[in-house]
């Protein structure tokens, strides 16, 4: 393991790398029982896709350690999913067998762009400044999502997002999780603040350890109509065989041509291929995932002082090629685009520096398969505070910006705004990217830009139009 993963080169160890991966894979449990339910609104049993999100999630993060040799972990991506259930099937009212057959062409689209280094040059004609901005605006845009998840912030009608408010009718369920993420972050606080090795991870068990200790006294009450469910692992065989019966009624469903079609339309099979609709779902995919994935590999890659002197990231051709590859064995076994997760700073932030960590959180993802019901119980409340501590390590990064240069901070402080506001990675990269090309070109440094980075300001702009 040490010489296959180079652990003495980057200054790691065996024991460090599978803490990291265990932390990883905990951070990102929450889409086992996320992705499923979200693909099943589209008329997918929940069951199978919870397999084929694992078995995705296994395979696209193990090819990334081969690859490329980064702890960066993959699984089907959250906004990506959305789009596929409530846009593509639901608006648009395409059969899920057609949307997975558009996820698996844009990942084979993807795979192409990678080999002749299309997306490796997109990556680096970013500058520098907008890729410590996206580390920094991930940060932020993670807490973000954890505060939401753990119904620490909820929906406002007045101001769109505001502070739970912890009065009698909802204590026992969201006002209790909402107590318990937030002590929970303290806890990690503390944990890191005395230098506990692995302070993140158990900032995570404890925090589920306590919403057991409340379920079982009565503060925390199980309630699935509002989404508290137990938080008490059962296992149980007859699930689990249903599970794989499910599956195998979605897996390589992409590819029968009979279950393409479209809610109110006479056109089936190959005539939905032909049309214009077609090529607008697989770019909206194309779009929000190879900038998802770009962000998710700058961000993390920063914080973990990866890249090199020019803000160039080694071995990303082997990430990218991991990213398109388990896009399509996704879209086979019957789930979304799998995408490079930001979760995937937790790791690193306990240290993980080489594929091993992501080897290690892909055989975990194999092995919920066998005890979903366990790693299930694991609540949205309980990953909250390691999120929200990761999303603190990665704003460290706002202070390698020259704020008195606004050629450069006003762009990137734009990046840094939209990801969370907007709530997209991708939308954030937009905001930089256009706001950097535009200002510059206004200016004697001109002569420095890019020319890739005119061709994306047009594109970004043109996606503005057109979508």
């Amino acid at each position: 393991m040490k010489n296959l993963f180079k652990l003495d080169e980057n200054n790691t160890t065996l024991g460090r790398e599978l803490l990291a991966g265990l932390t990883t894979f905990l951070a990102m449990a929450y889409i086992l029982a996320v992705n499923p339910n979200i693909l099943s609104v589209s008329g997918m049993p929940a069951d199978g896709v919870f397999i084929a999100t694992a078995i995705a999630s296994f395979i696209g993060t193990a090819l990334m350690a081969f690859f490329a040799n980064y702890p960066f972990a993959l699984a089907p991506g959250m906004g990506l999913n959305a789009y596929f259930a409530f846009t593509v099937v639901g608006a648009m009212g395409y059969s899920w067998q057609f949307a997975l057959l558009a996820v698996f062409v844009e990942g084979l689209i993807f795979l192409a762009l990678s080999v002749t280094k299309v997306r490796e040059s997109l990556f680096n004609c970013i500058p520098l400044t907008l890729k410590t901005a996206v580390s920094v605006g991930i940060g932020l845009f993670i807490a973000f999502i954890a505060m939401q998840g753990a119904h620490i912030i909820v929906n406002n009608d007045a101001t769109l997002v505001g502070l739970q408010a912890f009065g009698q009718d909802n204590i026992h369920n969201h006002g209790i999780c909402a107590v318990l993420a937030i002590v929970g972050t303290l806890i990690t606080g503390w944990l890191l603040v005395k230098k506990v090795r692995g302070g993140i991870l158990f900032g995570i068990l404890i925090t589920w350890l306590l919403g057991i200790a409340a379920q079982l006294s009565g503060l925390y009450e199980v309630t699935p109509e509002v989404g508290c469910y137990s938080l008490i692992p059962k296992l149980s065989f007859d699930t689990f065989a249903n599970s794989f019966k499910h599956f195998s009624e979605i897996f390589g469903a992409l590819f029968s041509s009979s279950n393409w079609t479209l809610r109110g339309s006479e056109s089936v099979g190959f005539a939905l291929v032909k049309s214009t609709n077609f090529i607008i779902i697989i770019f909206a995919f194309m779009f929000v995932d190879i900038f998802d994935t770009m962000g998710t590999l700058i961000g993390v890659s920063t914080k973990a002082n990866m890249l090199d002197k020019d803000g160039k990231l080694p071995r990303i051709k082997g990430a990218l090629l991991s990213d398109s590859l388990a896009t399509s064995f996704g879209a086979v076994l019957g789930t979304s685009t799998v995408t490079t997760f930001v979760e995937s700073a937790s790791g690193v932030a306990e240290g993980g520096r080489t594929g091993l960590t992501a080897l290690f959180t892909s055989f975990l993802f194999l092995l919920s398969i066998l005890f979903a019901p366990i790693f299930l119980a694991i609540p949205s409340f309980a990953t909250a505070p390691a999120l929200i501590i990761v999303g603190f390590y990665m704003m460290s990064g706002v202070t390698k910006i020259d704020f008195n240069d606004y050629l450069n901070s006003i762009p990137a402080y734009l990046t840094i705004l939209f990801m969370p506001f907007a709530y997209s990675i991708s939308e954030g990269i937009c905001a930089g990217i256009i706001s950097w090309t535009l200002l510059n070109f206004c200016s004697p440094r001109r002569k420095d830009i890019n020319p890739l980075m005119y061709v994306l300001t047009i594109l970004f702009l043109a996606k503005y139009v057109v979508l």
